[in-house]
């Protein structure tokens, strides 16, 4: 495949661009840390990507930056079939209450910036006749929870987007997949408290590159975050208001 992605110099994002390097598809890296790009770029060519891994300044807080950088992968890698949004920004629930600001920065990077990246990228897509957007959203979307009250509500935002997407272009050759990660050791987890499911990159990667061959629409990783959110949302709202979930 030839893959535009952004988010893909840390966590989740490295492990799923390490493992379609290695197996052969030509990869563009989306980032706003073009030294930081350049060696991601450097790593995935020596895992065995075809040819030369491109990269392209793109930056989320900067909507100028989506439409040359989409572009740049475009004609970097002769075609497009694939986009893939790892990017975001976390912060606790007490740092948000906190600061009015970051809490603004949040909502607008992980929802109204990335779906307007993903608008540029769906018209992209169906342009060259179709292809696959993949995102990574979260299960912190799934139910209004007190520890995920603001970073969930983006979220869900987003997923819904990404589910309308799939409803309205898949039959017009946009293949849309949400992801929806559980806790994950990576950076942005670094320092809580990983729960006994917690998911390892390299083995989230794994899963997500099979729902983009598949086509699948949504995909928890790890799996058992699937089951999970079944009876969390179906907990009566006097329950949530007592737990800590």
């Amino acid at each position: 495949m030839k893959v535009a992605l952004i988010g893909a110099t840390r966590g989740m994002g490295r492990a799923l661009a390490r493992l379609m390097a290695n197996r052969g598809d030509r990869l563009c890296l989306l980032g706003r840390d073009l030294e930081d790009l350049e060696r991601s770029a450097r790593d995935l060519e020596v895992r065995g990507s075809e040819g030369v891994v491109a990269t392209a300044l793109c930056d989320l807080e900067q909507f100028e930056t989506f439409a040359p950088a989409l572009a740049t992968a475009r004609s970097a890698l002769e075609g497009l079939d694939c986009v893939v949004v790892t990017a975001g920004i976390f912060r606790s629930q007490d740092e948000l209450e906190a600061d009015t600001e970051l809490a603004l920065q949040l909502l607008q990077v992980n929802f109204s910036q990335t779906v307007a990246f993903c608008e540029l990228a769906r018209k992209t897509l169906l342009e060259g006749g179709g292809g696959t957007l993949c995102v990574f959203s979260s299960v912190a979307g799934e139910r209004g929870r007190k520890p995920v009250a603001i970073y969930g509500a983006a979220k869900a935002g987003l997923s819904r987007y990404l589910e309308a997407l799939d409803h309205k272009y898949r039959a017009a050759g946009l293949v849309t997949v949400c992801v929806k990660p559980g806790f994950v050791k990576t950076s942005m987890t670094a320092g809580l408290d990983p729960p006994p499911f917690a998911g390892e990159p390299v083995a989230v990667a794994r899963q997500v590159l099979r729902a983009i061959d598949r086509g699948t629409p949504e995909v928890y990783v790890p799996g058992i975050w699937r089951w999970i959110m079944c009876v969390i949302r179906l907990l009566p709202r006097f329950v949530m208001r007592r737990i800590g979930f």
